[in-house]
């Protein structure tokens, strides 16, 4: 692997990721967080701003907003994020966006000035309010990661960090970015930008009842239980298979073999293997069905 993987957290990343959850409306019932997040988070937003983020796409504009937070300068803190943002104007918007494809809004004045009040208001009325102990699990998976990093080949690493994620290289590509979020668990999150792929990855936090078995490796156990999942691991474990050859094996519909894919993707028991943001087939990830055994044990006999 001949480009350059890095491991980064900056909480106006934790920002983008919370706000990305919230208007991805068609995720809500396929996150760690409870459906009463939505409901107490809706209840502490202004109807103004609510109503805004219900007209809200993940489009290109949306991911114009990514662009931008990982081009700022300087991104301490989400209040230095949103200052640099006020200060743009089109001129210097116009220079960070040539360097890239990625097709930016007509009217960046316009945009920066609408996009920038919502990320004020998302902050002040939620982000602010957030736990401190997720953005310092962050900041610490962070540094656990990039410590992995400077041990481990590369792909293992990525491997290990992103629960099975495979990028594969494309022409001019010259960075991995891996950010992780707490928000989107167990999703993640993936955007291309030219020479380099940002992903933000599924964390694996859990700061729920100690008495309760991990989210995560809740996932990993429910996510046998199933048996079309399971025919799909032996079916993926004879060689990588694509979508469709996953859709007519089982001779379901596509949106229910996606559903499938994405439990056994969320648990670590497949490797996704992505070009850019594309996933284009998937193949057994072995070591985790052997992990099956372990966090089980070591659930049950961690008892007080």
């Amino acid at each position: 692997m001949n480009w350059q993987v890095t491991v980064a957290y900056s909480p106006v990343y934790e920002l983008m990721a919370s706000l990305h959850t919230y208007i991805n409306r068609g995720s809500h019932k396929k996150i760690d967080l409870p459906l009463s997040w939505i409901e107490e988070t809706s209840s502490k937003l202004t109807p103004e701003l609510n109503e805004a983020l219900q007209r809200m796409k993940l489009d290109d504009e949306w991911k114009s907003a990514y662009l931008l937070a990982m081009l700022c300068p300087d991104k301490k803190s989400a209040e230095q994020f949103l200052g640099w943002l006020d200060k743009l104007d089109t001129k210097q918007m116009k220079a960070l966006f040539a360097e890239y494809s990625h097709p930016y809004p007509d009217d960046l004045e316009q945009y920066r000035t609408r996009i920038t009040a919502l990320l004020r208001e998302w902050h002040l009325q939620y982000f602010s309010k957030l736990d401190p102990a997720i953005g310092h699990a962050l900041e610490q998976e962070a540094k656990a990661r990039s410590k992995m990093l400077q041990k481990l080949p590369a792909e293992s690493a990525i491997d290990e960090t992103t629960n099975g994620l495979m990028f594969r290289p494309l022409p001019g590509m010259s960075q991995l970015i891996l950010i992780p979020q707490y928000h989107f668990q167990p999703r993640n999150i993936v955007y291309h930008f030219d020479h380099y792929i940002v992903c933000f990855y599924n964390a694996r936090l859990y700061f729920g009842d100690p008495d309760t078995i991990p989210t995560p490796d809740l996932n990993l156990l429910r996510s046998l239980g199933e048996k079309n999942r399971l025919k799909i691991l032996r079916y993926v474990a004879e060689k990588p298979r694509t979508f469709i050859e996953i859709v007519r094996y089982l001779g379901l519909s596509k949106g229910i073999t996606h559903d499938h894919l994405a439990k056994l993707r969320n648990a670590g028991l497949l490797y996704a293997h992505l070009e850019g943001e594309n996933v284009t087939e998937y193949s057994i990830r072995t070591k985790s069905i052997y992990q099956v055994e372990n966090k089980l044990l070591h659930y049950i006999e961690a008892r007080p």
